[in-house]
C-alpha cells in the first residue's frame, strides 16, 4: 500500500448511507474497556531492528550491502564502497517514520519489508560514524494516519507522541540506557512519526534534565519543530537549540524538503505552526551557518523511497548501475527558506541536458500538479537528499564531543 494511497482514501467521498428505512437496533451489551497493551520486553533482542554486535542480515536489518556509484556529471562512474565503524565513539538511536502496511491502527512488532526498508533507507548508513540502535514499535501505520489527515488543525507532535507507539520507543530508550548506554554520548535520529515522537521523548524525558549532557545531537527530520521567531530555542524545548556549526553539541537538526519549482502551500503539514509567537525550523545539514550548499544525497538505485518504488530514468546514458545506491555530486543544492510564514528546506535539482547524467530525482508524494505533492514536499526522500552531509556533521560532533569529554 502506497503511502500516497492511504492519503487518496483521506480524500474520497463518503459513501451515501441506504436510503432504506433501518431496522431497529436490539440492545448492546454495554463495552467492555479495552485491556492496555502490554508494554514490550526491549531487553530481548528480537525487539530491535538493529543493535551491535549482529554480524548478519538475518538477524540485523542493518547488516546490508551500502556500495555506491557515484555518477558524475559527465557520465563516468566510481564504485564508492561503504565500511561501517565498528569502534565508532558514539551511539545513534533511530526511530523510524511511518511506514507499517499493517491493517489496524497500531503495528504488530513482526518485522515486514516495510521496516527492512526503512532501515536500508534511512538508518544502516549510519553505522559509517555511530553505533545504530533501532527498536522496533508499535507505530501509527498508514491505515492509523488517516485519522491525523482527517483531522482540521491535527497537531502531529500530541497525535504521535501519546499513545502505545510513544510509550514503545520511551521503553526501548530507558532500556538502551540501562543496559547499553555505558556513558556514551548518542545522537537521537527519527523522521516523520519517528520525529515527532523524538521530540515528545526530548521534551519529557531529557530537555533539562541530566542525561541531556549525554545527547550529541538530535536529527528531528521531516517534522515541524516550534521554536520561538527569530530565536533557536525556546519553543518545543527549553533549553536544546538549534545547530548551527557541524562541531556544535547538545543541538537540534530539523527540516522538511520541498523542490524549489513546487514550494509548500499553504496546506503543507510542515514548516508552519498555529502559534504567531513561534514558526517551524530549517537547519540546513550542509549548511549549518546558513546560505546555500550542494546536497550529498544516496538515493536508491531502483527509485525505492520509503514506502514506494517510483521509476527512474538511466543515472548515465549508456552506463549500467550495479550497486544498490547511486551519488550525484552537483545535482542537488539546498538552502532553508521561508515564504508566506513557511519554513523549509527548499532543493533545487541542477540537471543539465547537455551532458550525459540524469536531470531530475523522483522522491516526491505526488508529482505537480497534485496539491498532495505541495503539501508533503520530498517527504518521502527527506532524509536521501542529505544523508552525507548528515555523517559528516555527526562526525564532526562525535569529535567534538569526545574532546570535551
Amino acid at each position: 500500500m502506497l503511502l500516497l494511497a492511504a492519503f487518496a482514501a483521506v480524500l474520497l467521498p463518503i459513501g451515501v448511507a441506504d436510503a432504506q428505512t433501518p431496522l431497529p437496533t436490539p440492545p448492546q451489551p454495554a463495552a467492555q474497556p479495552a485491556e492496555p497493551p502490554k508494554p514490550n520486553n526491549y531487553s530481548d533482542s528480537t525487539a530491535w531492528l538493529c543493535r551491535p554486535g549482529r554480524t548478519s542480515a538475518d538477524k540485523d536489518a542493518c547488516q546490508i550491502d551500502l556500495s555506491t556509484t557515484v555518477v558524475a556529471a559527465d557520465g563516468s562512474l566510481t564504485r564508492e564502497a561503504f565500511t561501517p565503524n565498528p569502534n565508532a565513539p558514539i551511539d545513534c538511536f533511530y526511530v523510524y517514520p511511518t511506514i507499517s502496511t499493517d491493517q489496524a491502527p497500531n503495528s504488530d512488532m513482526n518485522v515486514d519489508p516495510a521496516e527492512m526498508n526503512v532501515i536500508k533507507q534511512q538508518a544502516a548508513r549510519f553505522n559509517a560514524v555511530c553505533k545504530v540502535y533501532a527498536p522496533m514499535y508499535r507505530q501509527i501505520t498508514l491505515m492509523g494516519l488517516r485519522k491525523l489527515l482527517a483531522t482540521p488543525n491535527g497537531d502531529p507532535v500530541a497525535f504521535f507522541g501519546n499513545g502505545v507507539q510513544y510509550d514503545d520507543v520511551r521503553d526501548a530508550w530507558k532500556s538502551y540506557l540501562e543496559r547499553d548506554n555505558k556513558g556514551r554520548g548518542v545522537v537521537l535520529v527519527g523522521h516523520s512519526q519517528g520525529a515527532y515522537i523524538l521530540e515528545n521523548l526530548i521534551k519529557n524525558e531529557i530537555d533539562g534534565k541530566p542525561i541531556q549532557s549525554r545527547i550529541v545531537s538530535a536529527l528531528v527530520l521531516g517534522a515541524t519543530l516550534a521554536t520561538p521567531k527569530g530565536k533557536d530555542v525556546g519553543g518545543q524545548f527549553k533549553s536544546m537549540p538549534l545547530c548551527h556549526a557541524a562541531n556544535q553539541t547538545g543541538c537540534v537538526i530539523n527540516y522538511s524538503a520541498f523542490r524549489a519549482t513546487v514550494p509548500p502551500s499553504a496546506t503543507t503539514f510542515f514548516g508552519k505552526t498555529a502559534d504567531p509567537a513561534t514558526g517551524g525550523s530549517c537547519t540546513n545539514p550542509a549548511a549549518l551557518a546558513g546560505g546555500p550548499a550542494e546536497l550529498h544525497a544516496y538515493l536508491d538505485t531502483t527509485g525505492q523511497t520509503i514506502t514506494n518504488k517510483p521509476p527512474v530514468k538511466p543515472w548515465a546514458e549508456g552506463k549500467t548501475i550495479d550497486t544498490p545506491w547511486v551519488s550525484v555530486p552537483g545535482l542537488l543544492t539546498g538552502k532553508c527558506v521561508t515564504n508566506n510564514d513557511i519554513t523549509y528546506l527548499e532543493v533545487t535539482v541542477n540537471g543539465n541536458p547537455s551532458d550525459p547524467r540524469v536531470d531530475e530525482i523522483v522522491g516526491d508524494v505526488a508529482p505537480a500538479p497534485s496539491p498532495i505533492g505541495a503539501q508533503w514536499g520530498l517527504h518521502l526522500i527527506d532524509v536521501n537528499v542529505t544523508m552525507g552531509n548528515l555523517l559528516d556533521v555527526v562526525a564532526q560532533q562525535a569529535k567534538a564531543y569526545t574532546t570535551k569529554r
